[in-house]
């Protein structure tokens, strides 16, 4: 059975299920495995192509949590056969590089890099094999009778066309797993929702080449020509990333353009050791902080992108999804198992409480590595004197490390 394509036919659409999942993206997909596990039955409903979600390139720094809900999902064997785990992590400034050691400073705690693409993949084929539905290229996807009451209101359903046929699928709970631009968030009553957004007044201009990466670490790098990152897939390919302009143009950057401009920001040893190659892909993205509060309502319960969005600056947009999805999960499963729907009923409080203090540590870290527009003068000083005081204390290099590997959850 193919990982990447659509449902061969209509008959195989059900018109009920317990959970339908709007988006495969790896929260919907993770969430989906996860309540397989807990046989609760799920449907999950994607407008793009398989090979179109498989083809987009994200992150790929895993914590811990996120490597247990994979274990947990049964999924995570080829991650920890090819991941990278990492012990720490290095913050270049001015040309001089500060090791953080995120294992000595956290009891053992460490990250691994495995690509985000990765980790879909995996969560495809885990479906694929087991025989689950998800639905690909599905048109015009809306939601309906979402229920404003906490366990009551009407059924909700779904509708979409699919091949020219409209479909609806009536279910208990809907989870809007499909990002940002989504219909699910943009379906709930005007009102209803509280929405915190900071944008920033620059970009990441990515690129990603078969190459080998520069250090064996992550190397976040404040230079007096912007921010930079020298990141990783694995030990053959990389992924680097340079503070631009919001008004640039990816068309603007030849591949040769990109490396001198790195060159120009890495320390003298970076310089001597990175190896230059084609690019495999190249690309901007603004860097924004959003919330929404609550991430339910009715029976609509909001996940990953949908309900956050973080600077990639800490890692950690794809482990707050996984978080989110955990925390789903665990309680769907005790409202279906008859235990209780306290999970139900403080799912967006829980994942609340750990979105916010990621937003705080993604903002700090992001604040303190860029250049700003207007920070000459005073806003430069106070990124000195703040780095100057976590280069030298173990305390200030503790919180970091803690926020890094990722802060622990509670599901009960």
């Amino acid at each position: 059975m193919s990982i990447t394509k659509s449902t061969d036919s209509s008959t195989m659409i059900p018109t009920r299920t317990q959970v339908a999942i709007i988006g495969a993206g790896p929260a919907g997909l993770l969430l989906g495995q996860l309540l397989y596990k807990a046989g609760i039955d799920a449907v999950i409903i994607e407008r793009q192509s398989g090979d179109y979600v498989l083809g987009r390139i994200r992150a790929g720094v895993i914590e811990q949590t996120t490597a247990d809900a994979l274990d947990a999902a049964g999924v995570g064997a080829r991650m920890h056969a090819e991941g990278l785990p990492h012990d720490g992590v290095e913050l270049c400034v001015d040309g001089q590089r500060h090791r953080i050691d995120l294992a000595a400073l956290t009891g053992g705690k460490h990250v691994t890099v495995y690509g985000q693409t990765e980790v879909t993949r995996d969560l495809m084929e885990a479906r694929a094999t087991e025989g689950l539905l998800t639905v690909y290229e599905a048109q015009g996807v809306s939601v309906h009778d979402l229920g404003a009451g906490t366990s009551t209101g009407s059924q909700p359903r779904v509708r979409f066309t699919r091949d020219g046929v409209a479909h609806e699928i009536a279910c208990d709970y809907i989870a809007g797993c499909d990002g940002f631009h989504g219909v699910c968030r943009a379906s709930v009553p005007a009102g209803a929702l509280r929405t915190f957004e900071k944008v920033y007044p620059f970009g990441w201009l990515g690129l990603l080449a078969d190459v080998p990466p520069v250090s064996d670490e992550l190397i976040y790098v404040r230079s007096p020509r912007g921010f930079a990152l020298c990141s990783m897939r694995s030990k053959t390919r990389s992924r680097y990333y340079l503070q631009c302009s919001l008004d640039h143009k990816v068309e603007q950057w030849s591949d040769a353009a990109f490396w001198e401009e790195l060159r120009l920001r890495l320390d003298p040893q970076a310089c001597d050791e990175l190896v230059t190659g084609p690019s495999i892909e190249k690309s901007i993205a603004p860097l924004r902080s959003f919330v929404t509060e609550p991430m339910r309502f009715g029976r609509l319960f909001l996940a990953g992108d949908a309900a956050h969005i973080v600077p990639p600056t800490g890692a950690k947009g794809l482990n707050l999804a996984a978080a989110d999805v955990t925390y789903l999960a665990a309680a769907l499963a005790d409202h279906y198992n008859g235990r209780d729907d306290e999970g139900l009923a403080r799912y967006s409080e829980r994942a609340l409480a750990r979105v916010w203090k990621a937003e705080r540590f993604s903002w700090w870290f992001t604040s303190l590595m860029h250049r700003f527009p207007d920070n000459a003068g005073f806003g430069d000083r106070m990124q000195e004197a703040e780095l100057a005081y976590l280069f030298g204390s173990q305390a200030a290099q503790t919180a970091l490390a803690e926020n890094y590997v990722g802060l622990p959850m509670v599901l009960h």
